[in-house]
């Protein structure tokens, strides 16, 4: 019973001690802490001095060039812009009238726009399949009904891209989303270009109508394929020079 006792009192004594700590004592060396204070931590305050350059200034300007994370150099406006490495050359901005800066924010004006900014090919297609597969699909799935590998492990919070709220919002409000994160998805810009972002939305776009197509989203030349029996469609052509 004793040893009880005595066991309790020193893990109350040192959970006391983890917990305040002697911070209201003066002292010239450095304290003590089984924790570390955050607030002792090498780092530059915003407008404090830094004796660590001459002018003894701590906040620095952006070396000359510098462009946020997750973002491209600006480029001449008759050249390709943004295009992600896989991306066709021909790849370009589409004139706006409203919103000069829908590209890098998703915005017209005031409201969130709707529209990809860039030239929907199969190559941006091919490039947003990828870019989905690697960054979103574990937690949207494959085909983005929200039923990605994370949801096994306990991520119950994952919404499906396939619900009518996700296919009604505005592209350019998806594009913030993954640019700054929602709720409990974090932000993917520092990690998705701008150009990579606009490719998964428009292959995510593809996604939402692949799951919900009907025979009118069929072109009419190519209905009478839907028509033929399975087996005529995956009869093998005869090689070269065999009957």
């Amino acid at each position: 019973m004793l040893r009880a006792f005595l066991l309790i009192s020193i893990l109350l004594t040192v959970a006391f001690v983890a917990v305040f700590g002697f911070r209201g004592q003066r002292s010239g060396a450095p304290p003590f802490e089984l924790f570390p204070d955050m607030v002792r931590q090498m780092k530059v305050r915003a407008q404090s001095p830094l004796a660590f350059f001459a002018d003894g200034r701590g906040p620095r300007a952006p070396v000359l060039g510098t462009v946020p994370i997750g973002y491209e150099m600006p480029q001449p406006q008759n050249s390709p812009s943004g295009a992600a490495p896989g991306l066709a050359s021909t790849h370009r901005r589409l004139a706006f009238s409203v919103g000069t800066d829908y590209y890098d924010t998703g915005k017209m004006g005031t409201s969130w726009g709707t529209g990809i900014p860039i030239d929907v090919t199969p190559d941006l297609l091919a490039r947003g399949q990828q870019r989905f597969n690697i960054t979103c699909v574990m937690c949207h799935g494959a085909t983005a009904a929200g039923d990605g590998i994370t949801k096994q492990y306990g991520l119950a919070t994952v919404v499906s891209l396939q619900d009518d709220r996700i296919r009604k919002m505005a592209d350019g409000e998806i594009f913030n989303t993954i640019t700054n994160g929602k709720n409990t998805m974090l932000a993917y810009g520092p990690n998705i270009t701008v150009a990579d972002r606009w490719a998964i939305i428009a292959y995510l776009r593809a996604l939402q109508r692949s799951q919900r197509g009907t025979i009118a989203d069929v072109p009419p030349d190519l209905r009478a394929e839907l028509d033929k029996p399975a087996a005529t469609k995956s009869e093998a052509k005869p090689e070269a020079g065999k009957q």
